[in-house]
């Protein structure tokens, strides 16, 4: 079964395409509708969005226009970083619903443990409380997966220690190079799965020397390597393109890194990002 056609299981039961299409940056309107669009008539089945992407909308338009079911597409979104109240995360959540224009989520997760705006600050009360709200609604049916997003350990075990679920989902930035270990074990021990966002290094990736050796070795781009790293590592990447033609390469993962260029990958360090 190729990869876009295929799995990975929630400690739930809910199925979640191994795939996704990210549209962090992709501008709301037309630029977000044509990208979404594109990539749902080239198979893909998981399109992620958030609030503070401003593109719900575009993304829930082109989900109706594009013909599937409901059911045959899994939406994830998430709840603003700044967001820390239980009555704040239920209004939070009634908005995205009605700007997707559905009756329910595949996931819904917590943004960032603290408001970007003040990276590191303490919100464990606050995050508690908006936990609490998005477990409601995962009662009820509204959401099928509830997680997080860019949680430590620190952060998870907060949850984990007053909530009465175990967060389905922590999707993180994770990608060849940089080192996550320590919660990565934190959360297969707990069965918290990783989505991983940026999976080529917001594109910076794809200059790396040990990477592109590995591209022609195989005969496919970094882009590919990339993607098939993380896939072997358990985790679903959401790689984004505006690009009709990367969006179907970035899919093209269905050959098998071996074992010991794997470890080669693992021995490549430092993270290439550049938070502009």
């Amino acid at each position: 079964m190729k990869v876009l056609n295929s799995y990975f299981v929630l400690s739930n039961g809910v199925k979640i395409p191994k795939i996704g299409f990210g549209t962090w940056q992709i501008k709301p309107g037309e630029d977000t509708y044509n990208a979404v669009s594109l990539a749902l008539a080239n198979g893909y089945r998981h399109i992620d969005t958030a609030e503070g992407y401003k593109n719900e909308a575009s993304v829930g338009k082109a989900i109706r226009d594009s013909g599937l079911r409901r059911e045959e597409v899994f939406i994830t979104s998430k709840l603003e970083s700044h967001i820390k109240t239980y009555e704040g995360a239920q209004a939070a959540f009634n908005k995205t619903l009605k700007a997707l224009g559905t009756d329910y989520l595949d996931l819904f997760i917590i943004h960032a443990p603290w408001p970007w705006s003040e990276i590191g600050k303490n919100c464990n009360k606050g995050n508690v409380e908006a936990y609490k709200a998005m477990e409601e609604f995962y009662m009820l049916g509204k959401i099928r997966a509830i997680g997080v997003s860019n949680f430590e350990i620190e952060h998870l075990e907060n949850i984990i220690k007053n909530c009465d679920i175990v967060p389905h989902v922590n999707q993180i930035g994770h990608f060849i190079g940089i080192d996550h270990k320590a919660v990565i074990e934190y959360c297969e021990e707990r069965e918290i799965f990783i989505v991983a966002y940026s999976p080529l290094g917001i594109g910076y990736l794809l200059t790396n020397p040990t990477i592109n050796e590995m591209a022609e070795k195989y005969e496919v781009s970094a882009a590919q390597i990339c993607i098939r790293y993380l896939l072997q590592k358990g985790m679903a990447p959401i790689p984004k393109s505006v690009h009709e033609d990367r969006m179907i390469q970035n899919t093209e993962v269905d050959f098998v890194i071996k074992e010991e260029d794997m470890e080669v990958l693992d021995n490549v360090k430092g993270d290439p990002r550049r938070w502009e």
